[in-house]
């Protein structure tokens, strides 16, 4: 039975994870803010679609070709270090670095293979052929870079993790607003190239500081150490390509119905309604799966885990959804150009999707951390499945809105189908606190969507404010009252003992 000052702890070293890559996602949007209002500007809806598709090309065929080993190597390098053994982390590092290299030049040779049929198919023509060809060079490089930054996340180097994102989201966007620049549309495809040749740079110069001892392998070690790796990774593998593979379907379905520029309407929005969670789920897979594999064994830790991580993603990510409901014509305004502002009605949905994700995604990773590959990847099968039916039904009705309201209905139902497995695996309940607070922010989130229905803009804007400042100031006085008291700086306790 855990103490209060051990959960104390335990919400701290959340919060502090959360800070490192949340913090380096913050910057991360100054970044895309650029990134995003560039490209607009320079390519326009039309040119934003078209970027759409080749990064769902480059996600479909990079899930494909990584076997799933980037996530595997995760819990097999933190099953490693767990042990304390050198010469099982140096083995386990080893055969990860090689794999990726392997699945990466089989994964570049496949894609320019294909890459005429793929670009017919994508874009109805085969003017797009070279592009495709083209971006096998950044699925090589890309896998590369994963296996590496699977190291770096299995020893848990939370810092470097965060570093590495800072300047590989610098350097993406310097090469792409420069190369669009100077060489408009035609620079997609090279941009995507030269971004992936920056990450790999990066994630090679940090992975230089991990401390990994060289122990000699014969081929059955190597053998030994790359089977369970694929053997897992196959289920992840699996696992993103029917991810991928959905969002494809469901950017296929967008523009086969409304164009290449309907496609970029619901990029944008796509874009804007997962900028704020991004660095609450970002730090899910950077601590709290390494966290909960290390505890797996133990249902009563495990669950303890998963209800503190989702309190503490409820508190950050709630008013942030709030308020991007509330202002999602502004953040439309302020990331791309007057042409989308279409998209802000798409946002709102994915907005409300979002938030059960939030919800959600902690209870996924206790299937991950059991290695329960077969639950696992059916419960993938019938969730994408399900978006899929979902847009299929919804697109054609109500245009690019239509695969937002998929989305939406994607996390209604996944929210139900994980928590009845964490229910079977581990005996999961949600805390009484879990449930006031989702039941809190759902409920706001839904009142604040329903304004902009049927209030005047202005009207429902100034609901909004009021209802997001309201349960910021909330959520702000229940994290700082899950912290340890000695753990905050002298004016945090000063606010924190004001706001009682």
């Amino acid at each position: 039975m855990s103490t209060p000052h051990v959960e104390k702890q335990s919400y701290f070293h959340i919060l502090r994870s959360m800070a490192m890559i949340g913090g380096s996602s913050a910057i991360n949007v100054l970044f895309s803010i650029v990134r995003t209002k560039a490209l607009a500007v320079l390519l326009g809806p039309a040119g934003v679609g078209q970027l759409s598709l080749y990064m769902s090309i480059v996600d479909l065929a990079q899930a494909l070709a990584g076997f799933g080993v980037q996530s595997s190597g995760v819990r097999q390098i933190a099953e490693s270090t767990g042990t304390g053994d050198t010469d099982r982390i140096a083995r386990t590092a080893a055969a990860l670095k090689r794999t990726s290299i392997v699945l990466g030049l089989l994964g570049a040779v496949l894609l320019a293979a294909l890459a005429a049929p793929i670009a017919s198919f994508t874009f109805g023509d085969d003017q797009h052929t070279l592009g495709v060809a083209l971006l096998s060079l950044a699925i090589f490089l890309q896998l590369v870079a994963g296996g590496q930054i699977a190291l770096t996340q299995g020893m848990r180097d939370i810092a470097s993790l965060a570093r590495i994102q800072i300047l590989s989201g610098l350097a993406t966007t310097a090469i792409t607003v420069a190369l669009v620049f100077v060489f408009g549309p035609a620079a997609i495809a090279p941009s995507i190239v030269a971004s992936a040749a920056a990450l790999l740079t990066i994630c090679w110069w940090y992975g230089r500081r991990l401390r990994i001892s060289r122990a000699p392998m014969s081929t059955a070690q190597l053998a030994a150490e790359v089977a369970p790796l694929l053997k897992l990774g196959f289920a992840f593998m699996l696992s993103a390509i029917l991810g991928f593979g959905a969002a494809y379907v469901v950017r296929l379905l967008v523009t086969w119905e409304g164009g290449v520029a309907a496609a970029g309407q619901y990029q944008a929005a796509w874009a804007l309604g997962g900028l704020y969670a991004g660095f609450i789920l970002q730090a899910m897979g950077a601590d709290f799966y390494p966290r909960l594999t290390a505890a797996a064994g133990d249902h009563q830790a495990a669950n303890r885990l998963v209800n503190e991580q989702t309190q503490i993603s409820l508190l950050l990510g709630g008013p942030g959804v709030l308020a991007t409901l509330t202002f999602a014509p502004v953040a439309i305004w302020l990331f791309y150009s007057p042409a989308f502002y279409p998209a802000a009605d798409i946002l709102r949905w994915i907005c409300l999707g979002v938030l059960l994700r939030i919800v959600s995604w902690p209870l996924g990773y206790v299937i991950i951390a059991k290695g329960r590959q077969v639950i696992f990847f059916w419960s993938e099968v019938v969730s994408h499945g399900m978006n899929v039916v979902l847009a299929l039904i919804l697109v054609p009705r109500f245009g690019a809105t239509g695969a937002a309201v998929a989305f939406l209905g994607l996390y209604v139902w996944h929210g139900f189908m994980v928590y009845a497995i964490a229910r079977r695996l581990t005996q999961f309940r949600w805390s009484a606190a879990n449930v006031r607070t989702g039941a809190l922010f759902i409920a706001a989130a839904g009142f604040v969507f329903c304004t902009d229905r049927h209030l005047p803009a202005w009207q429902a804007m100034a609901v909004g404010t009021l209802v997001t400042l309201i349960l910021g100031l909330h959520a702000l006085r229940r994290l700082l009252s899950l912290l340890p008291p000695d753990s905050l700086p002298a004016p945090i306790r000063v606010l924190a003992s004001r706001l009682g």
